[in-house]
C-alpha cells in the first residue's frame, strides 16, 4: 500500500504539471497515427487526433516566456553562444509564440484563412530551434565526455596508488546519468526535428510517411514523459 500510495503522490505531483499533460496527450496523439486507413475506427480516432492536437495547442498558451527567460538566463561568453542562444530559445520562442495564433485560428477566434501562412512560420521556426537545440547539446556532451575522460583518468591514478576513490566513483556515476539523459534528450530532438521538417514539406516526401511520423512522436513523447516522470 505505501507504494501505491507514493506511485499516486508521484502521478499527482506529475500531472500538476503542464509538460506532464501535454506529453501524454502527446503520446495518445500518436498513438493514434498508427493506425492504418483502413482500420474500422480509423475515421474517429483521425477526428480525437486532431482535437488532442488543438488541446496541447491550448496548453502553449505563454509557454514562450520560457525561452525568454532562458536565454535571459544563458552563460553567453563569446558571439558564439549569442549566435547559437538566439537560434535556439528564438526559434523555439518564436514557435510557442506562433501557435498560440494557429489555436486562434483553428478555434475559430480569429479568421481561418491565416492558419496555413501561421502553421508555415510556426514549422520553421521550430525546426531552426531544434537545429540550434542538437548544435548544443552535441557541444554539452563533448564537454561530459572531456570531463569523464579526466575523471576515469583521476581513479585509475588513485587505485594505483591506493587511495580512496568512493566519491570519485560516485560522481562518475551522476556524469555517466547525466550523458545518458542528455543523449536521449538528443534523440528526442532529432525525432521532433523529423516531424518539422514534414510540417515544413506539407507531409509531403519519403521522410513524411505516417507511420515514420507516428514513430517519431512516440519515440519523442516517451522521451520527454520519462524525463518528466523523474524531475517529479
Amino acid at each position: 500500500m505505501r507504494d501505491l500510495s507514493n506511485f499516486l503522490l508521484h502521478l499527482e505531483a506529475y500531472l500538476s504539471k503542464r509538460d506532464g499533460v501535454d506529453k501524454l496527450l502527446k503520446i495518445s496523439r500518436y498513438a493514434t497515427n498508427s493506425i492504418t486507413p483502413t482500420h474500422p475506427l480509423h475515421r474517429r480516432l483521425k477526428a480525437f487526433e486532431s482535437s488532442v492536437g488543438l488541446s496541447r495547442k491550448a496548453f502553449r498558451l505563454g509557454k514562450f516566456i520560457q525561452d525568454v527567460n532562458s536565454f535571459r538566463s544563458a552563460k553567453l561568453n563569446s558571439s558564439h553562444d549569442i549566435i547559437l542562444a538566439i537560434i535556439v530559445y528564438g526559434g523555439e520562442g518564436l514557435y510557442y509564440f506562433v501557435e498560440q495564433f494557429v489555436w486562434l485560428a483553428k478555434s475559430g477566434l480569429i479568421d481561418s484563412k491565416h492558419s496555413k501562412t501561421l502553421q508555415r512560420i510556426s514549422a520553421w521556426a521550430e525546426l531552426i530551434g531544434y537545429v540550434g537545440s542538437i548544435s548544443l547539446k552535441i557541444r554539452d556532451l563533448r564537454g561530459i565526455l572531456e570531463d569523464e575522460a579526466c575523471l576515469v583518468s583521476s581513479i585509475e591514478i588513485r587505485v594505483k596508488k591506493k587511495e580512496n576513490v568512493e566519491i570519485e566513483e560516485g560522481k562518475l556515476k551522476k556524469l555517466r546519468e547525466k550523458k545518458l539523459m542528455k543523449k536521449l534528450s538528443m534523440v528526442q530532438d532529432v525525432a521532433d526535428g523529423l516531424m518539422a521538417v514534414a510540417d515544413v514539406r506539407d507531409g509531403k516526401g519519403r521522410l513524411s510517411g505516417p507511420v515514420l511520423m507516428a514513430s517519431a512522436g512516440m519515440l519523442s513523447a516517451d522521451n520527454s514523459a520519462h524525463k518528466n516522470w523523474l524531475s517529479c
